[in-house]
């Protein structure tokens, strides 16, 4: 087990939080937590840089999409950062690589941010994403298909 650390940043495009060690059930609540008393204004971006991360079980990709709602209550964009191949995949197998913005590193990611205003969007934790009806969009606002 490796413990958990977070490392927290600012950049010219908002706060930049920076995984270390395994994102779990029992570390994934200190996530949510920092994420909670960050300063965000609508049109900054949060990026979570996930180069360091060891390990992500499902609690930790529950908390990466509570960090994507926070964010996006308070109109501000996210990006996952340098995500691991493991994580990639898990992200991809449930949809949430339509959901995040993916950048092979930090520097990456904050130089290709354009401010938006925010997602708009709720992603309802463990229900990741799906098609909408029509097929032409992402409909992440809840789990279940009404």
């Amino acid at each position: 087990m490796n413990p958990l650390t977070i490392t927290t940043r600012d950049a010219a495009t908002g706060p930049v939080l920076a995984i270390t060690g395994d994102l779990d059930h029992k570390t994934a609540p200190d996530l949510r937590r920092t994420v909670e008393t960050l300063p965000m204004a609508d049109g900054q971006l949060l990026v979570v840089d996930l180069a360091r991360m060891r390990f992500c079980d499902s609690s930790g990709i529950n908390t990466l999409v509570a960090a994507r709602n926070l964010a996006a209550e308070a109109g501000a964009d996210i990006a996952l950062a340098a995500v691991p191949a493991n994580t990639r995949r898990i992200l991809g197998i449930v949809g949430l690589d339509q959901v995040f913005a993916l950048y092979p590193d930090t520097r990456t990611a904050t130089r290709r941010h354009r401010p938006a205003g925010g997602l708009g969007r709720r992603v309802q934790p463990g229900g990741g994403a799906r098609r909408d009806a029509e097929g032409t969009g992402w409909d992440v606002s809840s789990g279940s298909s009404g």
